[in-house]
């Protein structure tokens, strides 16, 4: 019965919303106010989100998203600027990925400090791209960070799309940002390449014991919606059924190719990102139990 709601949830979300791509171009960029929220804020930059709250202290921001769009940074504090004239005096790294947090520096110059997990650190420390803001503190399992007399507690809750991944928590407004590791009614996609499938799942049943009622995904889900709990069971319950159906493949000898080529997943074919994710989503778990990576 878990499956089959799972899948209704799923294929509802998919049919009556076509995909991002398929949709009329929205703005390059929008700033919107969480419903429900006095100082909650959703930046989108293309197809990527930040999430920032204002405080009576100064405001509290995440990813400068300004890899794939280089303008997006300056235009990100420009409407904080909007919103508010308190300084950012955080900035807080969802990973370690360049497309969510390359750009910082227009924000470490107007004197924000910048917070990241350990190995998103490390990690940034090694590859020195010029474009990405080296984090000024870290964490390694959880922080919470007060100010203006808003909390955002920062949690590890251990490898998944990344190594370096944290989620934030809003314990007031019941909110939590999450990127990449939790898309909203869609395919991982791209997500799987350089993923750990096995531990990411553990990751989602952490996320799913944490209280809170919203999501706030670092990739707007299908019509701009936030997230919730039940979609985060969708995710879990098609990812241990993609899991399983590439395991027999693997098993049977067929990956690399015969898999690709054969292994459809046929029962999320309504959903969001289906074709262009297929391909990567096998060919991750084929690594995993075709060669054991």
């Amino acid at each position: 019965m878990l499956r089959l709601a799972t899948l209704a949830l799923l294929g509802i979300a998919a049919v009556t919303v076509p995909p991002a791509w398929s949709q009329t171009q929205p703005p390059p960029f929008a700033t919107t106010k969480v419903d429900g929220t006095d100082n909650v804020y959703i930046f989108r930059a293309g197809n990527h989100q930040a999430m920032f709250v204002v405080t009576s202290a100064g405001v509290i921001a995440t990813d400068p998203i300004g890899y794939v769009r280089r303008d997006a940074p300056a235009t990100y504090l420009a409407e904080i600027r909007k919103v508010t004239n308190q300084p950012v005096k955080y900035v807080i790294y969802s990973h370690h990925h360049y497309d969510h947090i390359a750009g910082g520096k227009v924000f470490k110059d107007a004197g924000a400090t910048f917070i990241a997990h350990k190995r998103a650190k490390e990690r940034l420390a090694q590859l020195k791209d010029p474009d990405t803001v080296l984090p000024d503190q870290t964490l390694q399992r959880q922080r919470t960070i007060t100010l203006g007399g808003t909390s955002v507690e920062l949690k590890y809750v251990g490898l998944n799309h990344s190594d370096s991944t944290l989620v934030m928590r809003l314990p007031k407004e019941k909110i939590i940002f999450a990127v990449d590791f939790i898309p909203v009614a869609s395919m991982p996609g791209r997500g799987m390449i350089d993923s750990y499938p096995i531990e990411w799942e553990d990751s989602l049943k952490k996320v799913l014991a944490m209280d809170w009622n919203r999501l706030i995904p670092g990739h707007p889900g299908p019509g701009g919606r936030l997230g919730t709990k039940d979609d985060v069971r969708a995710l879990l319950t098609m990812m241990q059924d993609m899991s399983e159906e590439v395991k027999v493949a693997a098993r049977a000898g067929k990956c690399w190719d015969t898999a690709e080529r054969e292994v459809k997943l046929e029962k999320y074919k309504n959903v969001a990102g289906y074709e262009p994710s297929l391909p990567m989503i096998v060919r991750r778990y084929c690594g995993l139990w075709g060669r054991g990576t």
